[in-house]
């Protein structure tokens, strides 16, 4: 929550990069939390249920990334506007942009809770799921759907609180969640008859326990989001969720490109059997233990740019988008080298050694060293969006995502086979990083900082506790 100082171009980088470290370490193990709930889920579908328990989830997991794309763009533009609130160090506007992000969250979720479980079967049939796992995949996709707006509320809190600079709140709160989820799994599935769709169930008192911890952390710090702390100012606002749509809207956007090429890999995948997308799904697993350092600097960015950009001090940005760079550099090279080596022994968590965790292995290989290139776009992106330019990067994204990973992806299929598929995911990359790197660029030499209309702050003096 504190603000980075930047006083002089020579001294500010260590300064700046210790900010970013202390903000950076915190969410970086709250998604190794997040990782490592998945692990588990997916460790005890596999033990108890085999293959098929891993596939039924694995199956459900596009369809489950378009549905989030919604929330993660609620939860940017939250994140963003809390932020700039913070920097300005306007508590009451933190917790207008709060009444506005939670009451948007409960009507989408409730939303796709009720059109989701109507549309499960014909979206796993569509999904050309493989028929021996699908009515498993139907019951799964249809009680993971069900819990969807107790995950959209909590995933929002865990966005206000980071936006803030409380990085802290979300880590405690997902430890919870996982230490729930790793004795509710294995009990449901094993002592229940429901199958892979357990997993939904202990989600849900897993979500139940990520409220619980961070509401109890915002009352224990006197965080301007406590329950009680200045009622009257907790009024939704038309203004405020306008902005928020206007900043989460490309990224939400961008992430609904994600998860449409998500779909299009999958089927391909589908194609090669039900051995396939069990290696495709657990593969994805420990891959997102590489991506979350990637994740987290592109927060990060977003956070610290935005606390500038509300403070009213643009001429950070170049600072704070150089220090992520570098730390990218640095910190997803590490987690690369490691899933290369460690994948083996990693994917052993979940699947028996055989032909199918070979494929898996050979998948993470392929894909796990072009994070380090996600990790730059992100620093880019974040930090555009969180400063005015939001729309045009995403649609960059979107391009390199339908322009270059589709075609590529199918093109490759086609002559490689199912090895050929995943080397669509580097080429995409790049692709990202050359457009947003010449985008960035090209807002820097136009406007030196980017522009931001309309902060929309909220009276002057409301100051947010350790602001």
């Amino acid at each position: 929550m504190n603000q980075p100082e930047t006083k002089t171009h020579a001294g500010s980088a260590p300064t700046l990069r210790t900010h970013y470290l202390a903000l950076l370490t915190p969410v970086v193990l709250t998604h190794a939390l997040q990782s490592a709930g998945g692990l588990l889920d997916g460790f005890w579908l596999g033990r108890l249920l085999g293959v098929s328990g891993i596939a039924t989830a694995a199956s459900f997991f596009p369809v489950f990334f378009l549905l989030l794309s919604l929330i993660i763009g609620l939860g940017a533009g939250a994140t963003i506007l809390a932020g700039q609130a913070w920097g300005a160090r306007d508590a009451a506007q933190v917790r207008r942009v709060g009444a506005t992000a939670f009451l948007a969250a409960l009507g989408v979720g409730l939303a796709v809770a009720v059109a989701g479980a109507w549309s499960a079967p014909w979206l796993m049939r569509a999904l050309g799921t493989p028929p021996d796992i699908l009515p498993a995949a139907i019951r799964y996709a249809r009680a993971m759907l069900l819990v969807m707006p107790f995950v959209f509320v909590a995933w929002t809190g865990l966005s206000l609180s980071r936006g803030t600079g409380d990085a802290l709140s979300p880590m405690w709160s997902l430890l919870a969640a996982t230490l729930v989820g790793a004795v509710c799994t294995p009990l449901l599935v094993a002592g229940t008859s429901l199958g892979a769709a357990s997993v939904a169930v202990s989600a849900l008192v897993a979500q139940v326990a990520v409220l619980t911890v961070l509401i109890w952390r915002w009352r224990q710090n006197g965080h301007p989001l406590a329950p009680g702390a200045g009622w009257q100012d907790w009024k939704p606002s038309a203004a405020i969720a306008n902005r928020m749509l206007r900043i989460g809207m490309p990224a939400a956007l961008q992430m609904l490109a994600m998860a449409l090429a998500e779909i299009v890999l999958l089927g391909l995948v589908n194609r090669h059997g039900s051995d396939a997308t069990a290696a495709y799904g657990a593969a994805t697993q420990v891959l997102s233990w590489v991506q979350f350092s990637a994740m987290s600097l592109g927060i990060a960015a977003a956070i610290f740019s935005a606390h500038a950009v509300g403070a009213g001090r643009r001429e950070r940005l170049p600072a704070i988008v150089g220090t992520g760079l570098r730390l990218n550099a640095v910190v997803t090279t590490l987690f690369v080298v490691a899933a290369h080596v460690l994948a083996p022994f990693a994917l052993r968590v979940f699947l028996e050694p055989g032909p199918v965790l070979q494929q898996a292995v050979a998948i993470v290989r392929t894909i796990a060293w072009s994070v380090v290139l996600l990790g730059w776009s992100n620093v880019l992106v974040n930090t555009m969006r969180a400063s005015g330019a939001a729309l045009l990067p995403a649609l960059l994204s979107m391009a390199a995502i339908v322009g270059v990973e589709l075609p590529v992806a199918v093109a490759l299929e086609a002559r490689f086979g199912l090895a050929g598929v995943f080397w669509a995911c580097p080429v995409t990359f790049l692709a990202m990083l050359v457009l947003h790197g010449l985008y960035y660029r090209h807002k820097q030499n136009e406007n030196g900082h980017f522009r931001q209309t309309g902060v929309a702050l909220g009276a002057a003096g409301g100051r947010a506790p350790g602001a």
